[in-house]
């Protein structure tokens, strides 16, 4: 049950860990620890910016796909 809930969350995720993560080289597990125990103490701010760095991923990937295919033509 437990495994299940963790490849729904990393399948579904937006890769804002990964991203940092293989940016900067650090451990991806000990980003997400970082995020869960500061979003705690920090009384959910670490999860605003996780959602608003999410959207600002998704649409520079969005931008990237849509420029390879303009220039595929």
């Amino acid at each position: 049950m437990l495994q299940r809930i963790i490849t729904f969350f990393e399948r579904y995720s937006f890769g804002v860990c990964t991203y940092l993560g293989e940016r900067f080289n650090i451990s991806i597990p000990k980003i997400r620890l970082f995020f869960i125990y500061s979003s705690f103490l920090a009384v959910g701010f670490p999860l605003i910016f996780y959602f608003f760095a999410g959207i600002v991923l998704d649409i520079r990937n969005y931008v990237k796909r849509s420029h390879t295919r303009a220039t595929d033509l």
